[in-house]
């Protein structure tokens, strides 16, 4: 395997330079002319000394303890060989099927795993779980959730993954654009499935150089790169809501809102109307009474929406805002607004979900589905629980629980089954979540290292990392298709995914149902035949592998609102944008009615006790909490642990310093974490990105590494999407006045002999 061969990744293509075996360096690929610093973390975590080697055991389990006798994340492990792990895998899994039927098992493994869309951890475990006759899977995402459900019923589809404006229309056509969340310039370097080249960066160059007016809406200053346009509007974190309620109550009472507009592609407005003028609840949205949530002035709130009615708009909206309480609030509202300035449906106006959220974002889908694994129907289907409602089901087996207008029922889980992914990085309240991890009879986890979630698992099943294994590189809003060559041997005794489970499915009698005949090469013809059928010519599988890559044309803007605006009805019960929407009146829910509105949030009521707003971002040197264990992650600590910063007035109130580590605190938890006091956070914000490996001191509880999600609270965004709020907490800071403990996050479990 010579230096060299090409590869890529979640922050994009590179070709790999191997030395005597070892993957030494991450060469971006000649394409990117904006290549992510972030492929400095590969090398390093793909050798890291805390690789899981070989199959392992927790002592406790294979010995048949109780768990309050050596209870999870606090056990030794026992090394075991690959035949004895896949007896016990197979073993397991037939005694909870035959005990308490396939519900009882979860599958819904969720993250970014790898780059490779054939080699997608999740999608070969939902497979081979699939084929054992069903399990209980997941429904939404952490990343919008909450967006993800509320979007269909008002516009009738997911905004998140459907087809957006693009850079070029934004720089040719847009006036003014507002950026709720602003467009954060680390999730530009990142992107699921990978890219052959960064377009995110250069696509805001492309903007700014235009002279459109840009206003980045976010506590935190400095997320979008100021290229000489962007005027920074900070707000109090979970407000953006209330902002929008001030700027539409302003167009409606100055006459700005367009009623041609409403009236021919819309339904409800004059009871949202009804509602800004504070008609059912005797309070009305002016923007004062925004001012007074937002911390945004009330002259300002004004002329803002003035301008956007007087100049051709954009009003874009991150995943990150629905993070939160009531997160389907401002997407909903970013939509109602935008439709009462009319510009719904022009190129560059109008609305956009996720602008910043990822690189491709602004980029045209492909015609075509791209190169990837091929799934089984879960014969389960239907019942899966909202994603971020996981520990409510272990705590709860059997109750009922409202979702999206169905009321539901949390299943019995007794064995969970987790590949490519780490759910002690991205749930939230994680101490809740350690109880609750307790409660399974077995977890199972397939990694390539030692994570917070493998060293609280029973059997622990090697993985290999996409360095390690053929595979191919692609994303639907891309224009490359990349050959994923292995660059080096296995670690250990590593395995694929699919591989592992194959085994698996061979020793349970399924493995025809789970194989089914999927290669690397079957799913590249059958994308290859798909594009044909759409005009676009691919090579074959052999001449594409010899290249290493496929470049293809760019795909043709496809806007669903350009298409309501020319007569096409959107797919909504009424065939328009339903601001006022009669489906989700008819749920009956306290906490998300029939129109946008705001909602007090719960977290406030906590006031002087906690009195700094938490905002836990992703972070800039990593992708969640994928190789954090890697080089450049780790030279972003600060003292060791994950940088927090915080404004110098909350700073000085209680004598903190760039440099220190402090404790972050409420009643759910506490962490560490290294300060930096800098005036690009607002004051009474606490900004702490998440992604920092869980490590917990077991006898003071205390959170040694900087990782957010021990503060958080694990409370759905309403009882319509049941979405993760992470994005609402509160917290006070101090600084760690004693000898800092040290960080064990990358340490090995303990190994005992059996």
């Amino acid at each position: 395997m010579a230096d060299g061969v090409i590869h890529s990744s979640h922050w994009g293509a590179f070709r790999a330079r191997v030395e005597n075996g070892r993957f030494v360096e991450a060469m971006p690929f000649e394409a990117d002319a904006d290549p992510a610093g972030l492929l400095e973390n590969m090398p390093g975590a793909v050798h890291a000394e805390n690789r899981v080697k070989r199959p392992a055991v927790r002592r406790g389990w294979l010995e048949g303890r109780s768990r309050g006798e050596a209870p999870r994340g606090h056990d030794e492990f026992v090394e075991v060989d690959w035949d004895t792990a896949i007896d016990l895998v197979a073993r397991e899994i037939e005694r909870v099927h035959d005990a308490y039927g396939p519900a009882a098992v979860y599958g819904g493994s969720y993250g970014w795993a790898s780059a490779g869309r054939f080699h997608h951890a999740q999608t070969h475990l939902k497979r081979f779980l699939a084929a054992t006759g069903g399990f209980t899977d997941s429904a939404g995402t952490y990343s919008h959730a909450a967006s993800s459900f509320i979007l269909p019923h008002v516009i009738g589809y997911d905004a998140n993954v459907a087809d957006s404006h693009t850079w070029a229309e934004v720089a040719e056509n847009t006036q003014t654009w507002l950026m709720l969340g602003g467009v954060p310039a680390r999730s530009m370097q990142v992107e699921s499935g990978g890219m052959g080249s960064h377009r995110g960066a250069p696509g805001l160059a492309q903007v700014a150089r235009a002279g459109v007016r840009a206003i980045s809406v976010n506590p935190i200053g400095g997320e979008t790169v100021d290229h000489g346009n962007l005027e920074w509007l900070p707000i109090r974190p979970g407000t953006d809501t209330a902002l929008l309620l001030g700027i539409a109550r302003t167009l409606d009472a100055e006459g700005l809102a367009d009623r041609a507009f409403l009236d021919a592609h819309t339904v409800g407005y004059d009871r949202f109307a009804s509602y800004l003028r504070g008609d059912s609840d005797g309070v009305e949205k002016t923007a004062e009474w925004a001012e007074c949530i937002t911390g945004v002035p009330a002259d300002t709130i004004r002329a803002l929406a003035r301008d956007l009615a007087s100049t051709r708009s954009l009003i874009t909206a991150t995943w990150s805002l629905q993070r939160a309480e009531h997160g389907e609030q401002p997407h909903w509202l970013t939509v109602a607004v935008a439709a009462m300035l009319g510009g719904i449906g022009r190129p560059g106006e109008g609305f956009a979900i996720g602008f910043g959220s990822e690189d491709g974002i602004g980029s045209n889908r492909q015609p075509f589905p791209v190169p990837q694994a091929p799934k089984l129907r879960n014969p389960l289907a239907g019942t899966e629980i909202p994603v971020a409602r996981f520990v409510d089901a272990l705590e709860t087996p059997g109750a009922e629980y409202d979702f999206n207008g169905e009321r539901r029922t949390y299943p019995d889980l007794r064995l969970v089954y987790w590949a490519g992914g780490n759910p002690f990085h991205h749930h939230q309240d994680l101490h809740r979540m350690e109880r609750a991890w307790q409660k399974p009879e077995t977890v199972i986890v397939q990694d390539p290292w030692w994570t917070p979630t493998a060293k609280r698992a029973d059997i622990v099943l090697p993985a290999t990392t996409s360095l390690e294994r053929d595979d191919i590189g692609a994303k639907s809003n891309d224009t490359w298709i990349i050959a994923m060559k292995r660059a080096i041997e296995p670690q250990g005794e590593a395995l694929d995914d699919q591989e592992i489970l194959r085994r698996v499915a061979a020793r349970l009698g399924i493995e025809e149902a789970f194989d089914a005949g999927a290669t690397l090469r079957s799913a590249y013809e059958l994308s290859r035949a798909r594009a044909a059928e759409r005009g676009i010519e691919m090579p074959g599988f052999d001449a594409f592998w010899e290249r290493g890559y496929v470049r293809l044309p760019a795909a043709p803007t496809r806007s669903p609102m350009a298409a309501l605006v020319a007569g096409t009805p959107l797919p909504t019960p009424s065939g328009r944008i339903e601001i006022f929407s009669d489906t989700i009146d008819a749920f009956g829910y306290d906490d998300c009615l029939g129109h946008p509105a705001w909602f007090d949030k719960h977290e406030d009521a906590v006031g002087a006790a906690y009195p700094l707003r938490l905002v836990s971002h992703q972070p800039t040197t990593r992708l969640h909490s994928q190789m954090d264990v890697g080089d450049y992650s780790r030279s972003g600590k600060v003292a060791g642990r994950e940088a927090c910063r915080i404004h110098p007035d909350d700073a000085g109130a209680r004598g903190i310093a760039t440099g220190d580590v402090v404790r972050l605190f409420n009643d759910r938890g506490a962490c560490l974490a290294g300060a930096v006091v800098t005036s690009d956070v607002s004051p009474g914000v606490i900004a702490l990105p998440t992604g920092a490996w869980l490590d917990v001191d077991g006898e003071t509880g205390l959170e040694r590494h900087g990782n957010p999600n021990v503060l958080t609270a694990d409370r759905g965004t309403s009882k319509l999407a049941q979405g993760p709020t992470a994005q609402t907490a509160r917290v006070d800071v101090e600084r760690y006045a004693s000898e800092p403990p040290r960080v064990e996050a990358f340490d090995l479990p303990a190994f005992a002999t059996r």
